[in-house]
């Protein structure tokens, strides 16, 4: 029962990824269609963050109230019809409309499953959790990819909107399992819920978001600058380019199943550690003046750092801060991880323009190191029977 019911989390983790991807292969066709920008792809973009962020603050809420498996089906079905509206949208308009939707839901499923892995599993699991959401983040892709090729883009979302209706399907059917996994406490009610002052007063979890906000940035900006850094410094063609960037979410996939092997061994904190090493070994490559193999191999090692300090950094919440208090902060967490992955990229896209991309490996290894100390001071000002 404990294992079925492990299935079916990785599989909703698996919904969590199906749409993260599907814009930017759906937008330059999209974009056409409704006389759009290119630009006004971020509009929809922030506006699914924004959601995000939302339902990661009042997460704690719900989940006390309703219980981790009611509020994933729902959340899973409202990202089902979401996406489903985004099939039959007449104008950009009612996309932004629908991105509100996409993003409340996917906000509730992340901190959910999260808080729930984090507290009843080994640091193993969590990151073969995250291991699936890569696993959604390549399904979608491929879906819209044929859809551009044989019909029309509105199929492509129109597939994992069918896709996402089973999972929810899966998800009701066996809500009861919640309830009754031996082996496993469902109960929620020893967690307190704590509004977000209460939060920031418990002792690190303040360096704890800042931490996690710093590794998020440089996470989010190595994704989205990787390619045009190997255009601009190394004269790489963009199509080598996007192969090559491609890399950085492999290495971060592997890394990941990788890292389920050995993270009980380590710890999590060890894991964060030599994370953040790896990643930093990675940024330190992009500086050689090797050209362009040096720098790819630097993506791809960077993405082999980064591949366990997301799920550590969450798993050992419950074990730092209490697992009283983890519901309540790791939707804090969430919150903090989406405002830096929404925010660094743009924000690294403005610095880069006044001066140079190659300021690219500079920004990771500033981040990396921030989050390396604010991790440690966290870990440091809690109980020592926690660290």
């Amino acid at each position: 029962m404990v294992h079925l019911l492990l299935a079916i989390i990785y599989l909703a983790f698996i919904s969590l990824g199906l749409p993260d991807s599907l814009l930017g292969v759906a937008w330059p066709v999209a974009q056409k269609e409704f006389g759009a920008s290119l630009g006004d792809a971020g509009i929809i973009s922030m506006v699914i963050s924004v959601g995000t962020v939302i339902s990661s603050l009042f997460s704690s809420k719900l989940l006390k109230r309703f219980g981790v498996g009611k509020v994933t089906a729902v959340s899973v079905l409202m990202t089902a019809l979401a996406l489903l509206g985004f099939s039959f949208v007449p104008a950009f308009v009612f996309m932004i409309l629908l991105a509100i939707p996409l993003g409340l839901g996917a906000g509730a499923v992340d901190s959910g499953l999260n808080e729930y892995v984090a507290e009843h599993y080994e640091s193993r699991h969590m990151s073969w959790l995250h291991c699936f959401w890569g696993v959604g983040t390549i399904v979608s892709p491929v879906l819209m990819s044929y859809a551009l090729s044989h019909t029309v883009w509105n199929d492509g979302y129109r597939f994992v909107a069918y896709i996402q209706s089973g999972i929810v399907l899966v998800l009701l059917c066996t809500l009861p399992m919640w309830k009754n996994a031996q082996g496993v406490t469902t109960n929620v009610g020893a967690s307190r819920v704590l509004g977000l002052r209460r939060t920031l007063r418990i002792p690190g979890v303040p360096c704890l978001l800042v931490g996690f906000f710093a590794y998020c940035s440089a996470e989010s900006v190595a994704m989205l600058w990787a390619s045009s850094y190997l255009v601009r410094v190394h004269g790489t063609s963009t199509e080598r380019a996007a192969a090559f960037a491609s890399l950085f979410f492999i290495g971060m996939t592997v890394g990941r199943f990788l890292s389920g092997f050995v993270a009980e061994r380590i710890g999590d904190r060890g894991m964060i550690r030599l994370g953040i090493g790896i990643a930093l070994c990675g940024a330190l490559l992009l500086f050689l003046p090797f050209g362009e193999p040096t720098a790819t191999l630097g993506l791809i090692v960077t993405g082999l750092g980064c591949a366990p300090i997301y799920p550590s950094i969450i798993h050992s919440t419950p074990k730092t801060f209490g697992a009283e208090y983890s519901q309540a902060i790791i939707g804090v967490q969430m919150a903090s991880a989406y405002v830096g992955s929404t925010f660094s990229p743009p924000l690294f896209g403005l610095v880069a323009e006044r001066t140079t991309l190659y300021l690219l490996p500079v920004w990771l290894i500033a981040f990396l190191v921030l989050s390396l100390v604010l991790l440690e001071r966290a870990a440091r000002s809690t109980d020592k029977k926690h660290i």
